[in-house]
C-alpha cells in the first residue's frame, strides 16, 4: 500500500478531531447511563467509558442496554452467495456473535445485501433500505463489483464519499468493508485500486475499514482455513467457514470501536 499523501493525512487527523469532540458533547448527556451499564459488561470486553469511541450511536446503545440495530449493506457475499444457508451468511452470524458477546442487549442484523450490485445500484436503495430502517450502524461492504461492471475510481470514490456523508448527517455510525481477496477478482485490472480507495475513504472521513483482504490472507496463513475451504466452488464468494471467521471479525471491530476495547497487558512472571 502506497504512502497516505500528506494532505490526506492533515484532513483525516482534522476530521477525526472534529467529529470526536462532537461525539464527546453528545454523550455527555448520559454519563449515568455510560457508567451505570459499564459496570454490568463483561470484564472480558475490557470498555474504556472515558475515550470518545468511533461509534458514538453504537456506544450509546450498549451503554443503556437499548436494542442495536445494525444494516448489512452490500452485494453478494453479504446477501451471503456462497453459504450453505441464509444462516450461515456474515450478518446471521454477526447477529448470533454479538448477542452472544452483549449480555441481554436485544442485536437485530438486518441483512440488506443483492449480488451483483455495483455502487450505483445500492445508491439507488439507500434511502429504502438503509436509512429507511432507522439503524445505529450500518456496515457497508463494496468495491468489489464496480470494476468487474467497468465503473470508473473516479466516479466509485465521489459517490462513496456522498453516501457516507449521507448516511452519517440521517445519524447514523457507518463502518466500511474492503472487497475481498480473490484469484478472480485481483486477476481483474484496477480492482486493488478499490481496496485502496475504500481504505483511503475510511482515513479521509474517519470511518472504521475492516480489511477484509488482510483478514481472509491472515486466516489462510494462520492455518484457520485452507484455500479451499475458504471458497465457495465458485472461486469468488467466501464458504461457510469464511463467513463464520469474517462475523467474528466484524463483531470485534464494531465493540473496539464502540468502545475501545483493551487488550490485557501481559502479566510478567
Amino acid at each position: 500500500m502506497s504512502p497516505q499523501h500528506p494532505t490526506l493525512s492533515v484532513r483525516a487527523h482534522v476530521g477525526r478531531w472534529v467529529r470526536r469532540a462532537a461525539c464527546a458533547a453528545a454523550l455527555l448527556v448520559i454519563p449515568t447511563a455510560v457508567l451505570a451499564y459499564a459496570d454490568l459488561l463483561p470484564e472480558s470486553l475490557g470498555f474504556d467509558v472515558t475515550e470518545t469511541p468511533d461509534l458514538p450511536h453504537v456506544a450509546r446503545q450498549i451503554a443503556i442496554g437499548a436494542p442495536l440495530r445494525i444494516v448489512a449493506f452490500g452485494s453478494s457475499s453479504t446477501e451471503g452467495i456462497g453459504a450453505s444457508s441464509p444462516t450461515k451468511a456474515y450478518p446471521a452470524r454477526l447477529q448470533a456473535d454479538l448477542r452472544t458477546k452483549l449480555h441481554g442487549i436485544d442485536v437485530t442484523v438486518i441483512n440488506r445485501g443483492i449480488g451483483g450490485e455495483h455502487v450505483d445500484d445500492m445508491l439507488k436503495r439507500l434511502d429504502r433500505d438503509v436509512i429507511g430502517a432507522e439503524p445505529q450502524l450500518v456496515i457497508w461492504q463494496t468495491g468489489s463489483n464496480d470494476p468487474l461492471r467497468g465503473v470508473t475510481i473516479e466516479h466509485f470514490r465521489e459517490v462513496t464519499l456522498d453516501a457516507v456523508k449521507r448516511i452519517r448527517d440521517a445519524g447514523i455510525d457507518i463502518v466500511l468493508m474492503e472487497p475481498q481477496w480473490c484469484p478472480k477478482l485481483d486477476s481483474t485490472p484496477g480492482s486493488d485500486r478499490f481496496r485502496r480507495a475504500v481504505r483511503e475513504i475510511g482515513a479521509e472521513l474517519d470511518v472504521p475499514v475492516i480489511r477484509r483482504s488482510d483478514l481472509m490472507h491472515g486466516w489462510v496463513r494462520d492455518g484457520l482455513l485452507t484455500t479451499k475451504q475458504l471458497f465457495a466452488p465458485d472461486g469468488l464468494h467466501m464458504a461457510d467457514g469464511g463467513y463464520a471467521l469474517l462475523a467474528e471479525a466484524a463483531a470485534e471491530s464494531i465493540l473496539r470501536d464502540a468502545g475501545s476495547v483493551q487488550t490485557p497487558e501481559p502479566v510478567a512472571e
